[in-house]
């Protein structure tokens, strides 16, 4: 049998139960083919049912065929194992829809590996091989499948297209350089890919670098989350133990007080009854002098009671005063005050403090922090309502309002003395502390206003520049009269440009270091921004001048 005749396929010698090569193979009368065992198993398995069939055209058999073995078939695929069978290409070999189809193959294509940029053409792995076997194919270049080979043509001159056209940036064939492409500046294709190659390096180079950067910050933001939870647990477990310690410290003292007022309370009463007793005693003695006296009074023979009368004791001088003062009903009243003193100040420090700790954790950033809003509805966002404290105002300023106004007054206000309180300068402080990101806006009226933010321990005694808003490293002032606007901080003055306003509006990033002051009308345009950095919480400031009846109010903003 001429082998060249026929190519038969590996499908074609297999049994269709088990897919392989036949193996001892019989032919049913039907004309199907299979292995011994497997077709034996096959009517094994329909012993029970009486009835067998050909498991491919189901063809019935009464009774159970007796099997022989096909010679023919058997000797015919051992020679073709010898002389070599075709393996039949398994599903995925074939060329799907989305798949490069090899452009030699008939029938059903197989997927091709490569593509020929010189050919233009798809090849499978059997049609390939020429490439890899006949001198002159070897130099042609070959790419990884492509189903836009047929791009490479020039539309035109139906040419390959192998000139990069500089001037136009495109493709063109050597007729498209005598045309319409006469006289512009082009190179080979492969010339020009090479500097694209270049070019695409760096990009890749850029791309790696940022990749690798971006891969550190993740790894930074990682340590950044493991930090934040561990600072997190111990400023927790801190948190409590000083918590703790402080329900101690309070019920240590609270069973001091209770210890002390129960020993003198034991004391006084001890005292008050030994009095009591010593009382009782000199009147039972009174009592026996009254009834001897009394026995005496009625003799009715004189001489017997002249004579008795000496024998009687004199009545002996009572140890104690004619009168007890009795104290008014309030014993321990006093200590009952002190405790209520007391606790009023630790509710007004927890009061101050939980503000300051509560702004401090809820205004805690991970990341930088968002840009600064570009609108007021966006400043908005960020409003706090502020109140001015009446222990920090000069005496020659009048709150009212809610504590959000400041009215500068010629006569002096009858505010207590408080160690808080500026006595120089016409200033006063809010009593919220700020930290985090905080908008609110002032409404100023007269000659002169600063608006201003300052820490806490900004000195407040006297009229040296140490207490005056802007004039010190504690304190940040925008000063505003009717003419002008000028910065302020450690003495530095800065002269402001810009629209001035009625109403001013502060933006502070406490954790971003950075301090915004608008003028508010129907827009808002920034007059200065400060950058730095806050080591302690802010307070919100404002100064006024003096005995004119300028004002400035905080505005509640919605």
């Amino acid at each position: 049998m001429a082998q060249k005749g026929v190519q038969l396929d590996r499908e074609t010698f297999s049994c269709s139960i088990c897919l392989d090569l036949l193996k001892d193979p019989v032919t049913t009368t039907c004309g199907h083919s299979y292995c011994m065992n497997c077709i034996k198993t096959h009517f094994d398995e329909e012993d029970r049912k009486g009835i067998h069939s050909c498991p491919q055209c189901r063809k019935t058999f009464t009774p159970r065929p007796v099997l022989e073995k096909n010679t023919m078939l058997a000797a015919l695929v051992e020679q073709l194992k010898k002389t070599g069978l075709q393996a039949a290409p398994a599903d995925h070999c074939y060329a799907g829809p989305e798949d490069v189809a090899c452009d030699v193959c008939t029938g059903r294509k197989l997927k091709a590996i490569k593509s020929c940029l010189f050919c233009l053409a798809s090849y499978c792995e059997k049609h390939l091989q020429p490439h890899y076997d006949a001198a002159l194919l070897k130099k042609h270049k070959l790419v990884a499948p492509s189903k836009k080979l047929q791009e490479n043509i020039c539309s035109r001159h139906d040419e390959v297209m192998k000139i990069f056209c500089r001037t136009d940036q495109q493709s063109i064939c050597y007729l498209c350089l005598m045309d319409e492409h006469k006289g512009h500046e082009t190179v080979p294709a492969a010339a020009e890919r090479t500097e694209k190659q270049k070019e695409l390096e760096v990009r890749r180079l850029n791309i790696q670098q940022r990749i690798q950067e971006r891969e550190k910050d993740v790894k930074l933001l990682q340590q950044e989350v493991e930090a934040i939870n561990g600072s997190a647990d111990k400023a927790v477990e801190d948190s409590e133990k000083m918590f703790t310690e402080l329900i101690r410290l309070i019920q240590k003292r609270s069973s001091d007080v209770k210890q002390q007022v129960r020993s003198q309370q034991e004391t006084e009463v001890s005292r008050v009854k030994e009095l009591q007793e010593k009382l009782e005693q000199e009147i039972a003695e009174l009592k026996r002098k009254d009834g001897e006296l009394e026995q005496l009074s009625h003799t009715e023979d004189h001489n017997q009671f002249l004579h008795n009368y000496p024998s009687l004791s004199a009545l002996s001088e009572s140890t104690h005063s004619s009168s007890i003062n009795i104290r008014p009903l309030s014993y321990f009243e006093d200590v009952t005050a002190a405790v209520s003193e007391t606790r009023d100040k630790l509710q007004d420090i927890l009061r101050e403090e939980w503000t300051n700790i509560s702004l401090t954790v809820t205004e805690e950033d991970v990341l930088l922090s968002p840009p600064e809003p570009k609108t007021r509805a966006g400043f908005l966002k960020y409003s706090h309502e502020i109140t001015l404290d009446p222990n920090t105002a000069n005496t020659h300023l009048l709150l009212s309002e809610g504590n959000r106004k400041v009215t500068s007054m010629k006569q002096q206000q009858s505010y207590s003395d408080h160690p808080d309180r500026f006595t120089g300068w016409e200033e006063v402080l809010s009593r919220e502390s700020l930290t985090g990101r905080c908008y609110w806006e002032v409404e100023w009226r007269g000659g002169v206003v600063r608006v201003a933010v300052a820490y806490k321990y900004i000195s407040r005694a006297g009229s040296s520049h140490e207490c005056l808003f802007g004039n010190n490293d504690k304190s940040w002032a925008l000063r505003c009269d009717t003419n002008s606007c000028q910065f302020w901080h450690n003495k530095v003055q800065t002269v402001l440009s810009g629209p001035r306003s009625s109403r001013v509006g502060v933006y502070l990033d406490h954790r971003a270091g950075i301090l915004s002051f608008y003028s508010v009308s129907e827009t808002m345009t920034l007059l200065h921004r400060v950058q730095t950095t806050f080591t302690q919480p802010l307070y919100a400031g404002l100064g006024l001048g003096l005995y004119n009846e300028d004002t400035a109010e905080l505005i509640k903003v919605k």
